[in-house]
């Protein structure tokens, strides 16, 4: 008798409550997105993947650079499918780890996720939204280098077994305190896979609290400063887009990171560069892989 009840439960829920459920998502919200892991074991979509690399491989030969070049990951949040190239290869990463600084900043000021001073947000914003060397320093130093690392590392955003990942071992632009990273002895570095996982559980609303995510998706925001039009962000204008993104640009080291939103596509983007044509590739990039997800 029990097994009859649970067998017209189950019924009853897949033919009427989840229809309601997936009807109350947002629209083009995949339901499962919340629950969606990536990790060391998180399989590719075998025809993403090969999508993605073969974009990759014709932009190369476009700008003469070597598969060493450049390092790949795309997360396409409606469908749930990942493609990723050379993504646990640790680089220098310049600025792009200021994410870090930012995650760590509401992890040790919880109370910042419902009640943030608009001086500090608007500080905050100016280091993600247009790399302010002076910001990042200054909040660097008020939350510690090592204070920074162990934030990081309650996220398993840095794992020496599997390459290596998000590491701030440095103030920006003060030549002081220095904590090169285990792997490559980087000051600042990052790889693609902890990338991607930082901006899904942003998206998720999982870095620190739901409350917090938000308030850091706000700062990514900051309609109040423009984006620096380059990279990714240039190869995306006049598509009609929410883009909140954090890029790196030091020497040859040219990076961008981004999560992208519009009427019909919803993922994540993110390449690191070593190469003096890093940003003519980041450009076409983001064109292409903008293409591949609108179908067109």
């Amino acid at each position: 008798m029990k097994a009859t009840l649970v067998w017209v439960s189950f019924v009853y829920f897949c033919y009427f409550m989840m229809p309601a459920f997936a009807e109350n998502q947002p629209d083009g919200v995949n339901p499962r997105l919340n629950t969606y892991v990536l990790d060391y074991n998180s399989a590719v979509e075998p025809e993403l993947q090969r999508k993605v690399e073969t974009i990759d491989a014709e932009i190369r030969k476009q700008y003469e650079m070597a598969p060493s070049d450049t390092a790949v990951g795309l997360l396409d949040l409606r469908g749930l499918r990942l493609a990723m190239i050379r993504p646990d290869r640790e680089e220098y990463a310049a600025s792009v780890p200021k994410v870090g600084i930012l995650l760590a900043y509401f992890q040790l000021h919880p109370e910042a996720a419902t009640n943030l001073d608009a001086s500090v947000r608007h500080e905050l914003g100016l280091m993600i939204k247009i790399s302010s060397n002076e910001m990042a320093a200054k909040y660097s130093q008020l939350l510690g280098l090592t204070n920074i690392q162990r934030v990081l590392a309650s996220y398993h955003f840095y794992d020496t077994n599997h390459g290596g990942g998000l590491w701030v071992g440095k103030h920006y632009g003060v030549s002081a305190e220095r904590i090169g990273s285990p792997v490559g002895d980087n000051s600042h570095a990052a790889t693609v896979r902890e990338l991607l996982r930082y901006y899904l559980l942003l998206e998720q609303g999982k870095l620190v609290s739901p409350a917090a995510s938000q308030t850091m998706r706000e700062i990514f925001r900051s309609p109040d400063i423009p984006h620096e039009v380059n990279k990714f962000v240039k190869g995306l204008e006049g598509r009609d887009l929410e883009i909140l993104r954090k890029s790196g640009t030091w020497e040859n080291w040219l990076h961008d990171t981004a999560r992208v939103k519009g009427p019909d596509r919803d993922y994540i983007l993110v390449a690191l560069t070593k190469h003096p044509k890093g940003d003519e590739y980041l450009v076409s990039l983001a064109r292409a892989v903008d293409d591949l997800l609108r179908g067109k």
